[in-house]
């Protein structure tokens, strides 16, 4: 009688099928970053470093990231704990409010940002009426970073925190650990392996960062100019310059996703 499990051979036939199937979109995700690797080699990426504006592009996009992950760590963490731990009847629609960044095209993120801090914005008229200007400013390419990098923070630090075993911190409860206590000694060494992976994955995508920028910020050498806005001049005066950078943005950001997994598999493990 048929036990209906599948034999080997017919197993690999499907493992083979799928792979046909799978291979194209593979394929599609594979060769441009191949092809972009391999038209730049690292003499020319030395080269393009040794310029003034891609130095300049460099240390402004490492300034500000990290500057922009300081304000996503100290305001994010303390929302992604109550979005990780609490129910509230509106919980669904904060959630919603936290990913529509992510979703949202760049473009439309920069006018909505421009239009609240900019010179005629409800938060950036009141501003600039104290002589502070936000827009077209290193601050307005840090805000830029923030809100479309943030939410893979809050996600990431919020799942970690909804993980937490409730009976580890009732047992904790029972021996008279105050709040704060719970918090530092075991709820963040708990959640410690997404907290460090959310953190990667934000600055990554405030790193590459580019069409809210240059629209809210706009794209002034040693200024506001990132490695990616110097990718989009570059296309236009010097093709090398862009590919060299472009190799630098692919690098880090396949070091921070491997990073990430490693983190995620040592913690599975």
């Amino acid at each position: 009688m048929p036990t209906g499990k599948k034999t080997p051979l017919s197993s690999r036939w499907t493992e083979k099928a799928w792979l046909l199937l799978a291979a194209p979109l593979l394929l599609f995700f594979t060769v441009p970053i191949l092809q972009l690797l391999t038209r730049t080699t690292t003499s020319q990426i030395l080269e393009s470093l040794a310029m003034e504006n891609v130095r300049l592009a460099v240390w402004v996009s490492l300034r500000t990231t990290l500057v922009s992950l300081v304000i996503i760590l100290l305001f994010g963490t303390p929302l992604a704990y109550w979005m990780g731990r609490h129910n509230f009847r509106l919980k669904r629609l904060v959630d919603t409010l936290i990913d529509l960044p992510t979703v949202l095209p760049p473009s439309v993120a920069g006018v909505a940002l421009l239009i609240t801090f900019g010179r005629r914005g409800i938060i950036g008229g009141w501003i600039e009426g104290l002589g502070i200007q936000i827009a077209f400013t290193q601050t307005a390419v840090i805000l830029a970073q923030v809100f479309i990098a943030a939410p893979f923070y809050v996600k990431a630090a919020s799942l970690g925190f909804a993980g937490v075993d409730q009976e580890i911190i009732e047992a904790a409860q029972l021996d008279g650990a105050h709040r704060w206590h719970m918090l530092r000694h075991i709820m963040l060494p708990i959640t410690q392996p997404a907290l460090l992976s959310g953190s990667m994955l934000s600055w990554a995508r405030a790193l590459g960062e580019f069409g809210a920028t240059i629209i809210f910020a706009g794209n002034f050498p040693g200024r506001t100019q990132t490695m990616p806005t110097a990718i989009y001049l570059g296309f236009e005066m010097d093709l090398q310059t862009a590919l060299s950078l472009s190799a630098i943005l692919v690098l880090i950001s396949l070091i921070s996703i491997l990073l990430v997994k490693v983190i995620i598999s040592q913690n599975s493990g």
